[in-house]
């Protein structure tokens, strides 16, 4: 029996660790995917990342304000309490309230309401016509469980707030968390009661960060462990050339891109004083000219990126190739706005990068702030790992910094609201516009494109929003990274281009 338990253990590295098991507290792929085998939306993906019935079986407009979700029965939370649409009202009401990181999915709600114990009815501001995809990723809670627990709201990452929630689950997803040290290893096994189908054999996923990439391939490579992400692009020849182990690659939904402070009339982090430098255009587009995107792909990233001029991928609705052609890299141009806008002898700014979250997110850093040295302005970066990293930028404590965005709705809607609108803290728009780049004309063309239906018009208007952007040069939009997992020939698995890993597609041959 022990055998045969060991058998269908799955032991998966990650470079980093999910922050927290409160799915609301951070709106990060990598803690939603690690959450989202214990919880569960209303909506979820299949393998061809096609919208299919989770906690909902149906759903449709009863008019254009208002949608009806049909609630699946007979399903229970880990703990033996039923599954009701007390609890869909309950979650709706959590991810908007203090602490919440998914403000932003609530923005365009008006009210959650309860028909019947199995029935819920949702009205917008306006009409919404990608809800369910919206809701793809507002797990679902225990009222029950939260109120006696003291977790009615989210932990505020910002403040480094704890509560029940960020250390225990209760959801109604294929696994429960058996042991949580953060940091160290999270522990996972099968929840006997799932009410869904499982296509995996795991029955228990060991989830251990090792920041180290060298030792994180070793241990891959002896077997310590089965599955590891990511892939350092340097090893992965030599992963894929060692007789027990593989590496499955793929292009991934997210793009990353850096940001700059445009709201403070002096950055917190500079040399310049009385003044700020980013809220000038011609330095955002002499920055972006300085960057070697292709010298960054061809050295740092070893040709696993795809160089990109929009904040969104191929795969994303909205995303043309037409409109995605960068600037010229040109550092002369570059110097030539520096010295338009006064800044012909640069500056120095610090420039906040983790160093553990996405593909060489250091490296990548360290090349950006090589390139920007060529127009005269000295980077004083400061990378440190996600942990520290993110409650840090949450908190808009930056002037100059690293950020990577997938939007869960494959729909450009998302980061126009998410990370392209001004921050509006009551709706939850621009939450993650930590630049706080702000064009109230492209806010207004966002809100439209929310409630249009006609998908001719709506692709047309987020085109012109997206012109907007590159125009004001809102962001400065670097590359797509490229998926790659190292994964041992004992393991079947399934790679989604939002990276996400659900653990119950996870099988363990024979």
């Amino acid at each position: 029996m022990a055998a045969a338990a060991s058998a269908q253990t799955v032991r998966i590295a990650n470079q980093g660790d999910a922050l927290s098991l409160d799915p609301h507290s951070l709106n990060e792929s990598l803690q939603l995917s690690v959450d989202s085998n214990a919880y569960e939306a209303l909506v979820g993906w299949n393998k061809k990342l096609q919208m299919e019935p989770r906690l909902a079986t149906s759903w449709k407009q009863t008019a254009p304000t208002v949608w009806r979700f049909e609630l699946r029965k007979g399903v229970k939370f880990y703990d033996g309490t039923p599954f009701t649409a007390d609890d869909v009202v309950f979650t709706m009401g959590r991810i908007m309230a203090d602490g919440s990181d998914m403000k932003s999915y609530g923005t365009d709600v008006k009210e959650t309401r309860k028909v019947d114990e199995h029935t819920i009815e949702i009205e917008t501001k306006a009409p919404q016509p990608i809800l369910p995809q919206i809701l793809s990723q507002v797990y679902i809670m225990s009222k029950k469980w939260c109120e006696a627990n003291n977790a009615t709201k989210p932990v505020d990452r910002r403040k480094g707030v704890e509560n029940t929630a960020s250390f225990k689950t209760n959801g109604t997803g294929p696994f429960h968390v058996r042991e949580r040290q953060p940091g160290v290893r999270t522990v996972f096994v099968r929840n006997p009661n799932y009410w869904g189908k499982v296509d995996g054999n795991a029955q228990e996923v060991i989830f251990t960060p090792i920041a180290n990439p060298a030792t994180r391939v070793a241990a891959l490579l002896s077997g310590e462990i089965d599955v590891m992400e990511p892939v350092p692009v340097q090893d992965i020849a030599r992963v894929d050339s060692n007789p027990g182990t593989h590496v499955i690659t793929g292009p991934e939904l997210r793009t990353v891109f850096l940001g700059m402070d445009q709201k403070r009339d002096e950055l917190l982090f500079s040399s310049v004083k009385g003044k700020n430098p980013f809220k000038d255009v011609r330095v955002r587009k002499a920055f972006y000219q300085a960057i070697d995107i292709e010298g960054i792909k061809k050295t740092v990233m070893r040709g696993q990126s795809r160089p990109t001029a929009l904040m969104v991928g191929p795969g994303i609705n909205g995303w043309t190739e037409a409109q995605d052609k960068r600037l010229p890299f040109d550092v002369e141009a570059a110097k030539k706005l520096m010295q338009e806008a006064g800044y012909g002898n640069g500056f120095e700014v610090t420039m906040n990068c983790p160093n553990d979250r996405y593909v060489n997110d250091g490296q990548i850093c360290q090349a950006v702030a090589a390139n920007l040295a060529k127009i005269n302005v000295k980077i004083n970066l400061q990378a440190e790992t996600k942990g520290t990293y993110f409650p840090k930028i949450l908190r808009r404590d930056t002037s100059f910094y690293m950020l990577a965005w997938t939007p869960s709705t494959y729909d450009s809607h998302n980061v126009l609201n998410a990370i392209m609108h001004c921050p509006d803290e009551k709706t939850g728009a621009g939450q993650f516009n930590l630049g706080s780049y702000c064009n109230p004309k492209l806010d207004e063309l966002s809100a439209r494109i929310g409630s249009e239906t006609d998908q001719a018009k709506r692709n047309a208007m987020i085109k012109e929003a997206f012109q907007m952007h590159i125009d004001d040069v809102g962001h400065l939009p670097l590359h797509q990274q490229m998926l790659a997992w190292g994964v041992s020939k004992k393991v079947d698995l399934v790679q989604l281009a939002d990276n996400f890993m659900p653990f119950k597609w996870i099988t363990l041959k024979k």
